[in-house]
C-alpha cells in the first residue's frame, strides 16, 4: 500500500460519523509511534508535518519513511502538509510526494484567501492531491504563524459556504473557539456555529487546536460534523517529558536508542488514546 490523500479518508469519516486523527510529527520516532499506534488500533491515520518539520527532516526523507510505513503496515496513511502559507513550498511538497496539503491564507482578506486556495486546488487536483484550507482564525501559535486571542475571528457559516463553492476545496478548517498550544483553561466551543456549518457545507470539516480539549467536547464536535482532528502539542510535550524523565533517572545516558524508545512508547499511547476518542478504531 502507498500513502494516500485525505480526501477518501475524510469522506468515509463524514459518512460514518467519526473523525480521522491527524498527528504532527517531527522525527523518525514520532512517525513510528503514530503508524504503529494506528496499526495496532486498525485505524486510518493522517501524519502531518509543518513546513518547519519538512525543512528540519528533509522532504525526501519524510516521503520515503512514510512510503515504507504504508508498505509495511498496510493501513491507510495520509502524508499531509500542515499550515503552509507559501504556494511554491506547497507545490514542491506535492511534486515530492505529498498527497494532501493545507494552504493557510486565513490571515489574508477573504478574497485573497479564496484566490490562493483556488490556485492550490487547481494545481493539486490535477495530481490527485487533496487540499485543506482555513477560514477564520484559530488563535495561538503554529510554527511561525501567530494569532493573538483578541484578534481571533470565528468562522462565519455563510462565508464558509461561499468559500467552499468558489474554491472547490476538499476540507475546511473552521474556527469555533479552539487554539494552538496548551490551554490554561479549556475554551468554550461554539457548537451552534459548527452545527450551522455542517448543515449547509458538504465538505468535511476540520478541528485544529485539539490538544487539551476534553474527550467529551471532541466527541461532541465529531457528532456535529468534525471529520478530522489535529493533535500536535500534546504528543510533542508527552514525548519530551518522557525523555526528561529518562535522563533524570539515568543522568549518564548517551545512547539515543535507550532514551528515545520510552518516549516513542509514551507517544504511541497518546496516539491510541486519541484514536479511541475520534472513533476511528477498527475502521479498516
Amino acid at each position: 500500500m502507498d500513502i494516500v490523500s485525505n480526501k477518501e479518508l475524510l469522506l468515509d469519516a463524514k459518512k460514518n460519523q467519526y473523525a480521522v486523527p491527524a498527528f504532527n510529527v517531527h522525527n523518525l520516532e514520532t512517525i513510528q509511534a503514530v503508524i504503529e499506534g494506528a496499526w495496532e488500533m486498525k485505524s486510518p491515520v493522517i501524519i502531518a508535518t509543518t513546513p518547519g518539520t519538512v525543512n528540519y527532516a528533509g522532504l525526501e526523507y519524510l516521503v520515503a519513511i512514510l512510503k515504507a510505513g504504508a508498505k509495511k503496515y498496510k493501513i491507510p496513511i495520509a502524508l499531509h502538509l500542515d499550515h503552509c502559507t507559501d504556494i511554491d513550498f506547497l507545490k514542491n511538497c506535492i511534486k515530492g510526494g505529498y498527497k494532501s496539503v493545507m494552504i493557510d491564507s486565513s490571515m489574508e482578506d477573504f478574497d485573497t484567501n479564496i484566490n490562493n486556495t483556488k490556485i492550490m486546488v487547481d494545481f493539486a487536483h490535477k495530481l490527485g492531491v487533496s487540499v485543506e484550507s482555513e477560514l477564520g482564525h484559530i488563535w495561538g501559535q503554529e510554527e511561525e504563524i501567530v494569532i493573538n486571542k483578541r484578534d481571533a475571528l470565528l468562522t462565519d457559516p455563510i462565508m464558509a459556504l461561499e468559500f467552499v463553492k468558489k474554491t472547490g476545496v476538499d476540507s475546511l478548517a473552521v474556527a469555533i473557539g479552539t487554539a494552538h498550544g496548551i490551554y490554561k483553561l479549556e475554551p468554550k466551543l461554539d457548537f451552534d456555529r459548527l452545527i450551522k456549518m455542517n448543515k449547509i457545507i458538504d465538505v468535511p470539516l476540520v478541528l485544529h487546536g485539539a490538544s487539551g480539549i476534553s474527550e467529551e467536547n471532541i466527541k461532541k464536535a465529531i457528532q456535529y460534523g468534525i471529520c478530522k482532528v489535529n493533535i500536535a502539542t500534546e504528543i510533542k510535550i508527552q514525548f519530551a517529558e518522557a525523555i526528561k524523565k529518562y535522563f533524570k533517572e539515568n543522568p549518564d545516558a548517551d545512547d539515543p536508542r535507550n532514551y528515545l524508545s520510552p518516549a516513542k512508547e509514551i507517544a504511541k499511547n497518546v496516539v491510541k488514546e486519541k484514536i479511541n476518542i475520534c472513533g476511528s478504531r477498527n475502521r479498516i
